[in-house]
């Protein structure tokens, strides 16, 4: 009777916490602790308080809880371009490993000249904490996250200078991979090495060109071509077009590359698509094309694109790690130390059938 008497008080506004733990018998600091992800309470009394909650309609009030812990539980994620094939895996798996902590994603896509306009935005939504994924974003937005109290990593770049060391960041050894991707071009007998750049402000393709550049010292070799694609198709198609204009017709090889080590898989997927079905040329009996990123795409038959694996799950565990020492600091009223901690990953070769002689 007491319990129906409950429900008829309440049918004509929306359920409160203190209304659960009325008709659920319980006090409102168990109602709180039944909803707060990781807080104790006993089994039979959650039990009670998710059917009494069911049975009224109740739903926590987020903003409020908000206003009391003084979080959002809402992490801002910067990134610049959705149309490299990598950050959509990401962001995906940046989500469900937020979700898995209660915290949601909020995207902002921009560019370098909204910098200012941004940094507006992630104030007014008091986000908890910053991961820049947007390589082609200079440092000064990262700078004014800092400065004004909120916890940033950055992914997959490096600080730009010694300036910016107090930056959390993850990424993998660009270097290494696009050294181990050049080094199998010249075992494999490969002469006339071209780089297909992407943009020249990305730290990512700085430490990947530097990789190409020391393979092919170290073997005595020239860097036989160099285009700037930018990460970018059309500019891309543009460059393989240049390289090999001269073969058509006489398909004078030996002038062109025989080999492409492009800065991520979408430039060397429209590489392989612009040899074969515009220049008519062979991949990879004429010209190997080699890319950085193992995409989901690099695996398709058509492309079975040799290339270099980014670790995502743990490059994901290192970003959640960084951000929670940083908010749990804040939370402590502790003081952040001033030197950033730089995780950076080994990723892995993926030798598949887009250079001569690899296995199919």
């Amino acid at each position: 009777m007491q319990q129906a008497r409950i429900k008829d008080r309440i049918a004509v506004k929306h359920a409160t916490s203190h209304d659960v733990a009325a008709l659920a018998g319980v006090s409102q600091s168990a109602v709180s602790r039944c909803f707060t992800p990781g807080a104790s309470i006993a089994h039979e009394t959650k039990e009670r308080v998710l059917k009494a909650a069911a049975s009224l309609g109740y739903r926590p009030n987020v903003h409020a809880r908000n206003l009391i812990t003084g979080r959002t539980r809402i992490v801002g994620v910067v990134m610049a371009h959705l149309d490299n094939l990598f950050y959509p895996r990401f962001l995906q798996a940046l989500t469900e490993g937020l979700q898995a902590q209660n915290m949601q994603v909020l995207l902002f896509v921009a560019d370098g000249d909204r910098q200012a306009e941004l940094m507006e935005q992630l104030l007014n939504y008091r986000v908890d904490g910053i991961v820049l994924a947007a390589t082609t974003l200079n440092a000064e937005l990262a700078r004014a996250c800092t400065a004004a109290g909120i916890p940033v990593v950055l992914f997959n770049r490096v600080p730009a200078d010694d300036a910016d060391r107090s930056f959390h960041s993850v990424q993998t050894d660009q270097k290494t991979g696009v050294l181990a991707l050049t080094n199998l071009l010249i075992e494999r007998g490969h002469k006339r090495i071209a780089y297909l750049a992407g943009s020249l402000q990305s730290s990512t393709n700085q430490a990947r060109e530097r990789g190409c550049r020391s393979a092919l010292d170290k073997a005595g070799m020239p860097l036989f071509a160099y285009g700037i694609g930018d990460y970018d198709e059309a500019k891309t198609i543009a460059v393989v077009r240049g390289w090999f204009s001269t073969t058509r017709g006489t398909r004078a090889l030996k002038n062109v590359p025989d080999a492409i080590v492009a800065a991520d898989d979408r430039m060397a997927m429209s590489a392989i698509d612009t040899l074969r079905y515009e220049l008519g040329l062979s991949v990879p009996e004429q010209v190997s094309v080699v890319g950085f990123d193992d995409v989901p795409q690099a695996r398709w038959p058509s492309y079975n694109l040799t290339t270099y694996a980014q670790p995502l799950a743990e490059m994901i565990d290192a970003v959640l790690a960084l951000l929670t020492i940083q908010i749990q600091a804040q939370d402590k009223r502790a003081t952040l130390t001033s030197k950033g901690r730089t995780v950076v990953l080994e990723g892995q070769l993926c030798i598949r059938g887009s250079v001569r002689g690899a296995l199919p």
